[in-house]
């Protein structure tokens, strides 16, 4: 059965840590799919000027004060990541893979970036202050629970985005706090615009983007996913989060008729393969429209479930709305 994890279940997952288990078919658990995620107003393409801050409260009410502008940030999770590249900032340490991507730093620049141990889960602190931070941004749900070892010795920042608007949000804060406000601006501008645009013509086409390893998947839904929080505006996307316990069936995927799918597959450990292939010999599987016409689409993980940011969305549209022509 396909569970719809917990915006912290669903943040590991994005590290390549499984949790919420898809045992191929069976009854469904909670309330049936029974309409389509509202893709709400059109996309405001005016962007506010953002002004210059030592200090701030964030889009989640997290209140930022820093000395002056910080010239030496920790990234430790791809949010970070893809706001500083955005900015024309590259990070003193990093704990994503995302900066390897084309359109961020490359494979060769990313090398000069230096990795903090300890994986997404549990990076080392000392580590982490070795860089002498000025600023430490993570994950709330995930990294919270540094911010002790690191009190004293550097600013820790806790974001928690769950749809594009608070990413969007967060850009802009880093813009004020960095004094990078044009570079924001233009960042979000750009973004704004590729959304407007995206949504002008939307797709009939039902679509859905599941994530996972081997057997284990998960459906990413609008109200805990930020790539999947753009599908409602460009397709038909009726897929919406059930909390900690909901679940769909891959009987409700298929009365549902999805024809486009996108498959974050997350490799851990000595996993290795599509998803999308590993699922192949589950025949519920190749009754799905997407599957039985080839419309299946392996995505990068890296950028359509850990990146979050302006960049990577923009990514996410340009494949997805011509994947869904």
């Amino acid at each position: 059965m396909l569970r719809s994890p917990s915006r912290s279940v669903r943040g590991w997952i994005a590290a390549a840590v499984l949790g919420s288990v898809l045992t191929g078919c069976g009854s469904p658990s909670g309330e049936p799919a029974d309409g389509r995620a509202e893709p709400g107003a059109r996309t405001e393409v005016t962007v506010e000027p953002i002004q210059a801050a030592s200090e701030l409260t964030d889009v989640n009410g997290t209140r930022i004060s820093l000395d002056g502008e910080p010239e030496r940030i920790v990234c430790l999770f791809a949010l970070c990541d893809d706001i500083l590249t955005e900015l024309g900032i590259v990070p003193a340490a990093t704990n994503s893979a995302l900066l390897a991507h084309p359109d961020f730093l490359g494979e060769e620049k990313a090398k000069e970036v230096d990795v903090i141990p300890g994986g997404f889960i549990a990076p080392e602190v000392e580590a982490i202050l070795s860089h002498k931070p000025d600023l430490v941004i993570g994950l709330g749900d995930t990294h919270g629970k540094l911010a002790p070892a690191l009190k004293g010795a550097t600013t820790f920042w806790a974001m928690q985005p769950e749809t594009w608007q608070d990413s969007v949000g967060y850009l802009r804060d880093v813009a004020a706090l960095t004094g990078r406000t044009d570079e924001g601006e233009k960042a979000e501008k750009a973004f704004r615009t590729k959304l407007a645009e995206a949504e002008k013509n939307p797709s009939d086409k039902t679509a859905l983007v599941i994530y996972g390893s081997d057997e284990n998947f998960g459906v990413a839904t609008p109200e805990t996913d930020v790539a999947a929080s753009l599908f409602p505006k460009i397709a038909e996307y009726p897929w919406k989060s059930r909390g900690v316990e909901g679940s769909y069936s891959l009987e409700e995927i298929l009365a549902e008729g999805v024809d486009v799918l996108f498959v974050e597959t997350m490799s851990f450990g000595d996993a290795d393969g599509r998803l999308s292939e590993k699922l192949s010999d589950n025949p519920l599987w190749g009754k799905i429209p997407a599957v039985r016409n080839g419309d299946v689409h392996e995505v990068d993980p890296e950028v359509w479930a850990k990146g979050r940011g302006t960049r990577s969305l923009g990514i996410v549209l340009d494949e997805a709305t011509a994947a869904l022509r």
